[in-house]
């Protein structure tokens, strides 16, 4: 424990300060935090990153993850994000004949969907931070809220297990407590935050679907790690695992809040 608390100040230090400035440094950060996460994934089925294959996998989730912003800079090519991220799907399909089929249809499908899931989660990061600060603490405080409520109740109430194949710890009682503490926190967002341009009564709807699909988010990378047989993601973090660990909900949350144009 004490080693999680002196990971997440730091952490915190680190990261805050950059999320509050915003623009170019933040996108310079989230272009980090995706790579580690892409490493992260592709390490669990033996694929290296640093491999012709890995790269080429590294440049599509870049080319993913661009920012609305910068859309500018690529249309001076005469070519749509569209466009190039195809091109990549290409050059990995045409690497398993270059290697005689030892990268196979399988590693390119791994490879291809890893830096979709890693890549969209966090281009909407930068979209969601780009929409305003407001947006970025009221996805995190939603999942933080959603975690820290599922454990407590659950230490305290949990009988019947969620979903005991992939996460044996995790229990209904939990979960429904993570989504009544995620409500309460979307409450009061509503009350002191009036920049969010929504009733109280949608804002916690929205507040509940994000929670449970923050939960399910937590469940996929759980599913991941049971499939490939590790603890942890990875151990960037100490007493956290790796990125993927810290931001499984995120990834889940933050597009599906775009999707819901909660700022328009």
């Amino acid at each position: 424990m004490k080693q999680r608390i002196i990971t997440a100040v730091i952490a915190a230090a680190l990261f805050l300060p950059i999320v509050f400035y915003g623009g170019l440094p933040f996108v310079l950060l989230t272009y980090i935090l995706a790579t580690i996460g892409l490493y992260e994934l592709l390490k669990m089925k033996n694929i290296s990153i640093f491999s012709v294959h890995g790269l080429i996998s590294l440049l599509f989730l870049w080319v993913i993850i661009f920012p609305k912003q910068y859309h500018h800079v690529i249309s001076s090519f005469y070519y749509s994000k569209v466009e190039i991220a195809i091109i990549f799907i290409l050059l990995l399909l045409a690497y398993t004949v270059v290697t005689k089929n030892r990268f196979t249809f399988e590693d390119v499908s791994f490879s291809i969907l890893s830096a979709i899931y890693v890549g969209i989660g966090f281009y909407f990061f930068i979209e969601t931070r780009e929409a305003g600060l407001i947006y970025v603490f009221y996805s995190l405080f939603i999942i933080w809220a959603t975690d820290s409520g599922a454990y407590f109740v659950g230490k305290a109430m949990g009988k019947n297990k969620l979903w005991p194949e992939i996460s044996p710890n995790k229990t209904v009682e939990g979960s429904l407590g993570g989504v009544v503490c995620a409500v309460i926190v979307g409450i009061l967002f509503s009350l002191f935050s009036p920049s969010i341009p929504v009733s109280l009564v949608t804002l916690m709807g929205i507040t509940v679907v994000l929670s449970v699909f923050g939960q399910i988010g937590d469940l996929v990378q759980s599913a991941f790690k049971r499939h490939f047989n590790v603890k942890d993601s990875g151990n960037i973090l100490p007493g956290h695992g790796g990125i993927l660990d810290r931001f499984d909900s995120l990834l889940f949350v933050l597009p599906l809040l775009n999707l819901f144009h909660l700022w328009t």
